[in-house]
């Protein structure tokens, strides 16, 4: 991310750009890699933005926290994890792993009136194994709704699509 109030996304910010009272984010992408790699990066992007968008919200209300839960860092409650680990990965880039977890990851297309919703899934539900399944399906689940919460729109592709939206 450069310009001016840039912050760390997936890479040091360049806040001081000439000629711009902007932020704005620029991507590099390796057409000798897969597509995968690509919504990663977006990925990344993403995860830094919403990080930043809940720096100063409480643990208990930090709504990012608790979508990035996956299975080995939260038993039992795992919700649609990150960028490098799906629900049941036991380790980075496990996309292929065929244990099942609950997860309660279907309930973010609920949020913010969540209903408890969980469910057994393992990797046949993100491509058995498929990077950019996996990332877009974890990307289908980002919320996008009206209202706000603690002042956070509940729509977060606000704050993906501009980040002059961030505060």
């Amino acid at each position: 991310m450069a310009g001016k109030g840039a912050f760390y996304c997936n890479s040091d910010p360049v806040p001081n750009v000439e000629h711009s009272s902007r932020r704005f984010i620029t991507y590099g992408f390796n057409y000798e890699r897969e597509v995968g790699c690509m919504l990663e990066d977006l990925g990344h992007a993403t995860e830094s933005i919403m990080r930043y968008v809940f720096r100063n919200v409480p643990e208990k209300y930090n709504y990012w926290k608790q979508f990035t839960l996956y299975d080995k860092i939260a038993p039992g409650k795992a919700n649609c994890g990150n960028v490098h680990f799906a629900p049941n990965s036991e380790k980075d880039y496990d996309w292929g792993n065929k244990r099942y977890v609950i997860s309660n990851c279907d309930d973010w297309y609920n949020f913010p009136n969540f209903k408890g919703i969980t469910r057994e899934v393992n990797c046949e539900q993100w491509g058995n194994g498929d990077m950019r399944e996996h990332h877009k399906l974890w990307l289908k689940h980002i919320p996008n709704t009206d209202g706000k919460i603690n002042g956070i729109y509940n729509n977060w592709w606000y704050y993906l699509g501009d980040p002059n939206h961030v505060d």
